[in-house]
């Protein structure tokens, strides 16, 4: 099931897609689907980050061939940072390059949408509190980054976290392909079966930590093959079983 979230007429909704079609639903995901009678084409609508946040958490370096393309130690536990819920876009919206940055940099990803409030998960909870997956760039200044001592400026600017186009709720997220393409090169291309911290380790691991909400996001970290774009560039994230999020670069006006 393809769930979305979109505006029409001025006005958000959430729906579930099928075909042509979206069937609206009367209040969002994060319970019991209520379906509305209405339906109406996909080609009407605008679609927005499926997603509702309270925060953006983020994994660092949690796969083996990025950890060998950085020449660097596989971490014994799993580096944890977050986003800000003022950096989300939506499938086709504008990455605006700031001013001042010299490499701005893509990195494709799984990330996971929380389907209720919990703390304190096991792994083997984990999977009642996923509502599904969706694709998610984790846009960074690179010369940001390597200039601070934490991540935080270098991965928070507005837009820098786009995510969609929609939430798929019926795969596994154990051995799926991740790629991204830019300019329709193929750039990064790996699967989640290289994984350093499995997808319920992971989410039991920062359950552990803080409050997850409804809504919120955790993206599962990029496999090798990240690099930089430039004003007009087109990056694409692409998960098996999900689809591709799109994404234009602006220089910033």
């Amino acid at each position: 099931m393809r769930i979305v979230k979109f505006s029409y007429k001025k006005k958000m909704y959430w729906g579930v897609l099928k075909g042509k079609f979206i069937r609206i639903l009367k209040s969002s995901p994060f319970g019991a689907l209520r379906f509305a009678k209405n339906t109406i084409l996909r080609s009407k609508v605008k679609l927005l980050a499926p997603a509702s946040p309270t925060k953006i958490v983020l994994v660092g370096l949690n796969y083996k061939d990025h950890a060998r393309e950085l020449n660097m130690k596989i971490p014994k536990e799993p580096i944890i940072f977050l986003k800000p819920p003022t950096a989300l876009i939506s499938h086709k919206q504008k990455i605006i390059y700031p001013r001042g940055v010299r490499q701005l940099d893509y990195e494709a990803e799984l990330a996971l949408i929380i389907k209720k409030r919990t703390k304190g998960l096991l792994p083997q909870e984990v999977k009642n509190y996923i509502l599904g997956y969706t694709c998610f760039n984790d846009v960074t200044a690179r010369d940001l980054q390597k200039r601070d001592i934490q991540w935080t400026r270098a991965k928070s600017f507005d837009t820098f976290a786009p995510c969609g186009p929609w939430i798929e709720t019926d795969i596994s997220p154990d051995n799926i392909k991740v790629a991204s393409y830019l300019n329709g090169k193929l750039k990064q291309n790996s699967s989640t079966e290289n994984f350093i911290f499995p997808v319920y380790e992971l989410v039991s691991f920062i359950s552990k930590i803080m409050t997850l909400y409804a809504g919120d996001v955790i993206s599962t970290g990029t496999p090798s093959g990240i690099g930089p774009m430039k004003a007009g560039d087109v990056i694409e994230v692409e998960i098996e079983g999900i689809g591709r999020l799109k994404n234009t670069v602006r220089a910033f006006v």
